[in-house]
């Protein structure tokens, strides 16, 4: 006799616009943790905001539909991040999934930390580590590293806005760090720990606030599973939350509609390189654009279905 299976009900998708804020669990990929949240959600579009190692914690917005066109933003904000440093002890990998390559005596101060942190602090230049996702000829240098390949890497221009000693406890360090896009915190721990004589590599890592958005106000997966649909819905935050450190301009009817076709506006304010642009509605969102000599020009704009969407929630 044939055992016949139960039929796997079919996810019916749906179009969702808006930002969920989620602290992505230890030992998951930023798109593993995406795709989570998606299938939770029934959402038809999304994508993350700057991928997160799965040795990592912490603040991963996540945007669906409409927010999606500004995930960018959210890329290129500076972010925060509390990090867990073990002195003494250089990896393969420069973080705790590696393989021990040196182990030194660890005989440092609190001042001699402090002065460490100080030189990497401000504009500096990193050469981003094998272990990364960079690609090389179409493919990630964690994958040529894997096969015991180093591929020649240039450094970076990054600003370290500031490095604050958390906790210190023997070969325990824990700082807090607050930079500019495109930071490795992994090369930044192992820098501090050549600066310090001793070696040091990554064993935690959690970002705690990216652009104008904080872990504070983030949900787990395990919370978001356990919640309603509408209870999981009503947590998406509107997309412009990415870009709530923008200033922001109103447009009345027909200068509104003419804005969401492409066309340039005529308006009374001052140059600006990015800029939120609302319609008359309330919290009625049209995009974002620049603004130089007294002309609106339009950037990243939702299409009248999004902005009708976005105002019936």
């Amino acid at each position: 006799m044939t055992e016949t299976r139960p039929q796997r009900q079919r996810v019916v998708r749906r179009a969702l616009h808006g930002v969920l804020l989620l602290d992505k669990p230890l030992g998951l990929s930023s798109n593993d943790a995406l795709q989570k949240a998606k299938w939770l959600l029934r959402a038809e579009k999304a994508g993350h905001t700057g991928t997160l190692d799965p040795l990592a914690t912490g603040l991963l917005p996540l945007c669906f539909g409409a927010a999606t066109k500004f995930s960018q933003v959210s890329l290129d904000a500076d972010k925060a991040y509390v990090a867990m440093l073990k002195l003494g002890q250089t990896t393969t990998t420069g973080d705790a999934e590696g393989e021990v390559l040196e182990t030194h005596e660890v005989a440092v101060t609190r001042e001699l930390i402090a002065a460490a942190c100080a030189k990497f602090t401000g504009a500096i230049s990193q050469v981003p580590p094998m272990y990364s996702a960079l690609k090389h000829e179409g493919k990630a240098l964690y994958d040529y590293a894997r096969q015991g390949i180093t591929i020649e890497r240039e450094a970076r221009a990054v600003t370290i806005h500031g490095i604050d000693i958390v906790d210190w406890h023997a070969d325990a360090l824990t700082i807090a760090v607050r930079c500019s896009k495109g930071t490795y915190i992994r090369t930044l721990a192992e820098d501090i720990g050549r600066e310090l004589g001793c070696g040091a590599h990554l064993s935690a890592l959690r970002r705690t606030a990216s652009g104008a958005v904080d872990v504070r106000d983030a949900i787990s997966l395990d919370a978001l599973a356990a919640m309603t649909e509408a209870e999981r819905e009503a947590l998406l935050r509107p997309p412009d939350c990415l870009l709530a450190d923008w200033p922001s301009i109103s447009l009345a009817d027909e200068d509104a509609s003419r804005f969401l076709n492409g066309l340039r506006r005529r308006v009374a304010a001052a140059d600006a390189p990015h800029v939120r642009v609302y319609g008359p509605a309330a919290h009625a969102l049209l995009g974002s654009a620049s603004i130089a000599a007294g002309e609106l020009i339009p950037g990243r704009l939702l299409s009248p279905q999004e902005v009708s969407s976005l105002l019936s929630t």
